[in-house]
Formats: C-alpha cells, sequence, structure tokens
C-alpha cells in the first residue's frame, strides 16, 4: 500500500498544526507544521503501512521538528512560569494555577513531557504514542506515569484540603 500524502495533509495538518502551536506558539506553528508534512515527503519510503494509521508517523514526525526546537520552548514555559503570560496567547488572563502548570511542565524530562502532551493534547492512545515516539509502549506509560507524578507533587499546593483533611 503506497502512502498518500495529499490524503494524509488533509486528514492530519490542522491537528498537527494544533499540536504544535500548543509546544511552540501559534508564531512559528506554520512554519513547523508545513515542515512536519516536508519531512514526511522526504522520509515515504521509511513509512511501515504495516504498523497501521500514519497519524502517529505524523505526530512522531512533529516531535522530532519539535525536539530541535527544545531550547525555545523552554524558554517559552520558563517565561509563562515567571510571568504569567501566555506564550501561546490561548488565555489572554492566565491564573497562577496556569503559571504553576507551566513550571511544572518546563521541569520534565523532555521523553515525558512528549508522551504527556502526545496523550493530552494530540489526544494520541499509548500505542500510538509508542508510534509516534519510536519507543515500547511500556517506556509510553513510564513516561506518562513519571509525569504525572511529577505533575502531581508540583502541584499538589495548588489542591486546598477540605475541612476533612481530603482534597477539595
Amino acid at each position: 500500500m503506497e502512502l498518500d500524502l495529499g490524503a494524509a495533509f488533509e486528514q492530519h495538518f490542522d491537528a498537527i498544526h494544533r499540536y504544535v502551536a500548543r509546544r511552540i506558539g501559534t508564531d512559528a506553528a506554520d512554519d513547523l507544521a508545513a515542515l512536519v508534512f516536508a519531512e514526511a515527503v522526504a522520509s515515504a519510503s521509511r513509512f511501515d503501512a504495516a504498523r497501521g494509521d500514519v497519524r502517529p508517523w505524523l505526530f512522531g514526525i512533529a516531535s522530532n521538528v519539535l525536539r530541535r526546537q527544545r531550547r525555545r520552548e523552554q524558554a517559552m514555559w520558563r517565561a509563562y512560569a515567571r510571568h504569567g503570560v501566555d506564550p501561546v496567547g490561548i488565555d489572554a488572563a492566565p491564573r497562577d494555577d496556569e503559571r504553576a502548570v507551566a513550571r511544572a511542565l518546563a521541569t520534565l524530562r523532555s521523553g515525558d513531557r512528549d508522551a504527556l502532551l502526545l496523550l493530552a493534547w494530540a489526544d494520541l492512545t499509548y500505542e500510538e504514542i509508542a508510534a509516534a515516539l519510536d519507543v515500547p509502549i511500556g517506556t509510553v506509560r513510564s513516561r506518562i506515569h513519571r509525569a504525572r507524578a511529577r505533575l502531581r507533587q508540583a502541584l499538589a499546593p495548588l489542591v486546598a484540603p477540605d475541612v476533612e483533611g481530603e482534597p477539595a
């Protein structure tokens, strides 16, 4: 079965664009989403149709493109945590809890952050994340577990206990 990149572009460009925009900001999202598809064209011969849907493969390319932009992303998260200004313009009036989430995301290892954000923002399954990142599914499970644990720990002060001592 031959890869139809035209159909893949039509079907998945918006999702790739949204994912990239949430990671690095809307200003660069057009260019990087286009770069994802340019890289897909250049590496189409490496797509294994036996692995199934093209979507995880495209998100894997997106993750690799983003990995090269890691320094910029890190600086953006740190700025958001420091100043409370949403770096991608999604929320005009960020709250303190959003700043805390940004600060916590900035502390995660890149692989853990990639797995977590592919789950949360790209809505990929664990299997699709494994395919996108080209890692075993057990690694995906570990990364997401580790990321969630770090976020829970970092965000615990935001969860006010009720009168019984249980989280609200």
